[in-house]
């Protein structure tokens, strides 16, 4: 990873999202040293086969999920935006509170998820599609020109991204060889117990897919982006 990227911000829609799309990139760039900081857009209350499950006790169990696995991951704070799980939708309310994130922070690099329908790596969920097209209004131009969200001054001053990375492209402009850091990404994902009933299912699909994008480059794992350079 180029040494002009020393800060990160990794926006999905809930939690879980950034160790499925992203966790062994995270954790390559924690070892590299980076500041990573995560922003969950949702509150990820309807993930969930629990009949007896609230979306409350959900929140705050999948928070705590998410902590623990940023912090296996090496990442510096997680943030939560708290907006309803399968409810999303781009408001003004929600660029802004996008906008503060970067414009606090003032990534180099800011990771998120892919913002279109149809992919034949993964499934399209509507939150994700929400979330990314939103971060990337809001990296250009929102968070860059000072006359949006006036409110935001002078605690939070305009910031330029230098170039984002989204998430599960079919034709990946980066691939990430993630073999020194798979076995942390599948340590991050386990902490997220919540969402599966077999772990070690889950492990032999995530090692496949993982190992599946990584064969064009003769890498063991792989993790792959789009890349947008944005303008100055």
């Amino acid at each position: 990873m180029s040494t002009a990227i020393q800060r990160v911000l990794v926006v999905t829609a809930h939690p879980d999202d950034s160790e499925f799309g992203a966790g062994g990139t995270v954790a390559k760039l924690a070892r590299e040293g980076k500041e990573i900081t995560y922003v969950i857009v949702t509150d990820g209350s309807k993930g969930s086969r629990d009949r007896t499950m609230t979306p409350e006790r959900l929140t705050r169990i999948r928070q705590a999920e998410q902590g623990n696995a940023a912090k296996t991951l090496g990442v510096e704070r997680v943030e939560f935006l708290g907006y309803v799980d399968g409810e999303l939708e781009d408001t003004r309310d929600l660029r802004r509170d996008v906008t503060r994130q970067i414009r606090r922070w003032r990534p180099d690099l800011v990771i998120t998820q892919n913002p279109h329908r149809t992919s034949n790596l993964y499934a399209s969920h509507r939150d994700h599609r929400i979330t990314a097209g939103v971060v990337l209004d809001c990296v250009y131009p929102l968070a860059r020109d000072h006359l949006a969200f006036p409110e935001l001054l002078p605690e939070c001053e305009p910031h330029k991204v230098g170039e984002v990375y989204l998430m599960a492209w079919d034709n990946p402009a980066v691939v990430v060889d993630i073999a020194e850091t798979m076995d942390l990404k599948l340590k991050a994902l386990a902490c997220h117990a919540s969402q599966f009933d077999d772990f070690g299912a889950l492990e032999e699909r995530v090692r496949e897919r993982s190992a599946s994008l990584g064969q064009a480059r003769g890498y063991a794992y792989a993790e792959t982006f789009d890349r947008i350079v944005m303008p100055r």
